[in-house]
């Protein structure tokens, strides 16, 4: 999935998030000022050897041992003559894998074209690896939901209804029963692939929660650092509503029903409110239950299809 232009991460954000160490003399409000906006990695074979045909220099550029070789076996006038029309180009900085040498010429020419140089010591293909999932989190298309996401027996719940319907409540019950809290209020979705959907909470908010007639609560300070977590994948969406006695509501749980959220369908229950309903409960069972449809199993079908099997109904879901 390709990434929205308008999402970017700087280059001291990736520095540090990575640890990554600057070989080149760049301040720090210059790597500020650098902006990464591609999720995509290149390793420069092609490049290296003269052919700058479809470059795309927008992504941040990565050699190891077998480019680190090449550029080894020239003699210094090609290897600054090869480097000075690669980096003439442009792209957001270069990374330097396994603690390799870098050349003088690769400095030289990163000075004149103001191209910064990261090293890490960490093998190739794992930092090849660690960058691209870093910048398909930092530059994946996003949304916000108000609601709430927890993280309930390992499965990200989104919470979403009304103002007042009690999803914060809900929510702070759960974590007293051991679940995490992720966000409250604001949820922000980044959608990191085809299939995933990642949740957390805006910077300012993260790890309070509010309760009407009580206030602001910092969760992490009430409860500890195990009440809460960062992150969380999305894997079901439970909408709560007032209880509509018009309204004719799911009870067997044989017909599926989803959100779509940025593309992608998520498993939806709609939740009726009303006094006695003990919402945290029910969110627990909801969360189990949808972990035993992922691994293949269906309650509710199991039962329609052990009923059939003694011919007293047919199947409600065909």
């Amino acid at each position: 999935m390709s990434s929205d232009a308008a999402y970017s991460v700087t280059l001291k954000k990736l520095q540090k998030a990575l640890s990554l160490e600057l070989v080149t003399a760049d301040d720090e409000d210059r790597l500020e000022n650098i902006l990464v906006t591609s999720p995509e990695v290149n390793r420069p074979g092609l490049q290296l050897v003269g052919y700058l045909e479809y470059f795309g220099t927008d992504r941040i550029q990565m050699i190891g041992k077998v480019e680190t070789s090449y550029l080894a076996g020239l003699t210094s006038e090609e290897r600054y003559s090869r480097l000075d029309e690669f980096f003439k180009c442009g792209f957001p900085c270069m990374v330097v894998a396994r603690g390799l040498e870098v050349f003088p010429e690769m400095l030289e020419v990163s000075r004149k074209y103001g191209i910064p140089i990261f090293r890490t010591k960490e093998t190739t293909s794992r930092v090849l690896s660690a960058l691209i999932s870093y910048l398909n989190v930092e530059l994946a298309e996003r949304t916000r939901e108000h609601g709430v996401l927890v993280e309930v027996f390992g499965e990200g719940i989104l919470i979403l209804g009304e103002s007042g319907v009690g999803k914060s409540e809900t929510a702070l019950e759960l974590v007293k029963r051991g679940h995490r809290l992720v966000a409250d209020d604001v949820v922000e979705i980044r959608r990191v692939s085809e299939k995933t959907l990642f949740g957390t909470a805006p910077d300012e908010i993260r790890h309070f929660i509010e309760i009407r007639g009580v206030g602001i609560l910092d969760v992490k300070n009430l409860y500890g650092v195990g009440a809460v977590k960062p992150t969380e994948n999305i894997n079901l969406v439970i909408q709560l509503e007032f209880w509509d006695q018009k309204k004719d509501y799911e009870r067997l749980g044989l017909v599926d029903d989803y959100k779509e959220i940025l593309g992608i369908n998520i498993p939806c229950l709609t939740i009726p409110v009303r006094p006695g309903r003990n919402l945290a409960i029910i969110v627990e069972v909801a969360a189990l239950n949808n972990r035993q449809k992922k691994m293949g199993y269906n309650a509710a079908r199991a039962l329609n299809e052990r009923i059939i099997g003694k011919g007293r109904m047919r199947p409600s879901y065909e």
